[in-house]
């Protein structure tokens, strides 16, 4: 199983550290490789993501400008949902 975080003009170095460690604390409870890619925008204060992993796996979503969006934890609750499977 293997996990990357890409983070592409996205500010604090920091911060990237800590939004990576959530997203990897969230996919090390899934098998398979998994690889998340967030986009920031040089344009202006929105981003996407994009999960992509096993099976085909396939999600993105916009990450809007609004304060507390870029947060750790508010991107572990993101990725969590988008990877759950509906029962």
């Amino acid at each position: 199983m293997a996990i990357s975080v890409e983070m592409h003009n996205t500010a604090d170095p920091a911060l990237r550290a800590k939004v990576a460690t959530a997203i990897e604390r969230v996919l090390s409870q899934r098998s398979g490789d998994w690889r998340v890619v967030i986009l920031g925008s040089q344009a202006n204060d929105q981003g996407e993501m994009k999960i992509t992993g096993p099976n085909a796996f396939e999600r993105a979503c916009t990450l809007e400008g609004t304060p507390g969006q870029r947060e750790p934890q508010v991107i572990r609750g993101i990725v969590a949902r988008m990877v759950s499977v509906p029962r």
